[in-house]
């Protein structure tokens, strides 16, 4: 029985190792807060190419390669959603009416499920 906890606890830990997201300029994409500096939106086409990589990481792989999250939502049954908006979003002064974001829906064990770009 102990051994058995142990492997389960090794495999836990060992994780999935961060993907590679080049040439994601991913300092610039982080410092873009809510997407007014524009950056996101000149880099975005990289990041569609490379979305199904971000799934399977926790919230704390995707905060290392991402940056916290430009709004987060908490939802039923423990899952989480993370918002980074590609457009510049609502808090920037060159704000558009319809943007773009990067939506990351976590499940219960906080691992990224879905990752898409939507039009709001």
């Amino acid at each position: 029985m102990k051994k058995w906890l142990f492997l389960s606890v090794v495999l836990v830990a060992c994780g999935k190792p961060l993907p590679d997201l080049s040439p994601l300029n991913l300092e610039q994409w982080k410092e873009d807060k809510n997407g007014c500096q524009r950056f996101r939106e000149q880099s975005i086409s990289n990041l569609i190419n490379q979305l199904e990589e971000l799934k399977g990481l926790s919230e704390k792989d995707i905060i290392k390669l991402l940056g916290r999250p430009d709004r987060n939502e908490l939802y039923k049954r423990n899952q989480k959603f993370y918002y980074y908006d590609v457009d510049p979003g609502r808090s920037c002064s060159n704000a558009r009416p319809e943007n773009q974001q990067l939506v990351l829906r976590f499940n219960a064990m906080g691992l990224a499920k879905e990752v898409t770009i939507e039009s709001l």
